[in-house]
């Protein structure tokens, strides 16, 4: 079985790979003659073309060669090769409009689409994934979007940080007033957040001391969705029932705007599921939020200020709280700084991607050998031209009816 490695395509320019060096050596080691790879040459990709040719792996311009093709990232419509079976992120699960033309596309080339948001395991639980680091970083940058907003301390950008460690050390020049910062979600992304809490050594309170108590240092509180959503019809709260039919339910995330300073969104959003909270309350004087990290990144999702996706090179912009319209970052005093960059683990690619490569190396290349393998089925959205019967729901958004947005 012929494994290629595909050069990253998408503008602009994701440096990591699902596969690194040491991991495919290992593969090889572990299994013999059962696999064999190549790696399409990358002048971007976080791991050197040297370092794989280091390890005896094939480095190549072409890489149809290859029965299955792994990437990170979309692949541009043009780069696509017809009948091929590829991994990567679509996003398209919920619909983004973006990414519409993408699956249109691969349907048109009959190419088998396994994407690893959807690689679970029996319990529903995702098993690839680069949440932590979208949460690390993440976290790291609405610091340094605070520091740079209020003139208190001076953080180096993650992407200029060597490695985690690096990154650590430079948090200690975090000093902080008494602010309350709100985080929302506490999956793999929101327990990434929480590490670089806990390294900053902030207070962690209960949702009822946030709201109604005064604090002489800084302190942050982790919400989950029973937090701020409640049903309409008796304001109770079901998590089945939630998940199921997110449309009964109603938000009261505004008591913690109210008095949180900093805003950290890390849970996931269903299209269904009300906002945090509307535009129109930006302009009142109870909404003390004034840095929102949006690593959810849904695009008018969740988090209603995030307008676009900002990027690495520009990673902040300002949301005017009169107009809602869009302001230069940090360009007005009252104004609330937007970091919604939608690949945050490209800060930190090496670690991210040796971490991503591990979960694959346990979970799928295993599951090869076993095909039909019900994990690798479960994620297969499209084959031979149609889209898988778990998927149908997508067929008003490959036929033009309708259509959203996400982050890895």
């Amino acid at each position: 079985m012929k494994i290629g490695i595909i050069r990253e395509g998408k503008v602009p320019p994701d440096h990591r790979t699902p596969f690194t060096p040491t991991s495919l050596k290992e593969i090889l080691l572990a299994y013999g003659s059962k696999f064999s790879f190549c790696v399409q040459s990358s002048p971007l990709r976080c791991f050197s073309d040297q370092e794989y040719t280091r390890l005896g792996i094939d480095v190549v311009e072409d890489i149809s060669q290859a029965d299955l093709l792994f990437g990170v990232k979309e692949v541009p419509i043009s780069q696509l090769i017809p009948g091929k079976t590829y991994f990567f992120f679509s996003h398209t699960l919920k619909k983004q409009a973006r990414n519409r033309a993408l699956l249109q596309a691969i349907l048109s080339k009959s190419i088998r689409l396994i994407d690893y948001e959807a690689l679970k395991n029996e319990e529903g639980a995702r098993v690839v994934a680069f949440g932590r680091w979208a949460g690390i970083v993440g976290a790291y940058n609405a610091f340094w979007t605070y520091g740079r907003k209020t003139g208190l301390f001076e953080l180096r950008r993650a992407v200029e940080c060597e490695d985690l460690e690096d990154l650590k050390q430079e948090l200690k020049k975090v000093v902080l007033p008494p602010i309350k910062i709100v985080v929302t979600g506490k999956g793999r992304v929101g327990k990434g957040v929480l590490e670089i809490l806990k390294i900053l050594e902030i207070k962690e309170v209960s949702p009822k001391e946030f709201i109604h108590d005064y604090f002489e240092e800084a302190v942050f509180v982790a919400l989950s969705s029973s937090d701020y959503y409640r049903r309409k019809s008796d304001g109770g709260y079901d998590q089945s029932q939630f998940y199921t039919s997110p449309e009964g339910y109603e938000s009261y995330f505004l008591k913690f705007a109210e008095v949180a300073e900093l805003l950290i969104a890390a849970a996931f959003w269903d299209p269904r599921a009300p906002r945090l909270f509307d535009l129109r309350d930006l302009s009142s004087s109870e909404f003390s939020i004034s840095v929102i990290a949006d690593i959810t990144c849904d695009i008018d999702g969740s988090i209603p200020t995030t307008h676009r996706a900002s990027s690495i090179a520009d990673p902040v912009y300002d949301i005017d709280r009169i107009t809602t319209r869009e302001l230069p970052a940090f360009g007005k005093q009252d104004s609330i700084s937007v970091m919604a960059i939608d690949n945050l683990p490209c800060e930190l690619p090496r670690e991210a991607s040796s971490e991503f490569s591990e979960q694959l190396s346990t979970w799928v290349i295993p599951a090869l050998l076993s095909e039909p393998s019900p994990i690798l089925e479960r994620a297969t959205i499209a084959r031979d031209g149609d889209l898988t019967l778990e998927y149908m729901y997508l067929s008003d958004y490959v036929s033009d009816k309708e259509a959203e947005d996400e982050q890895d």
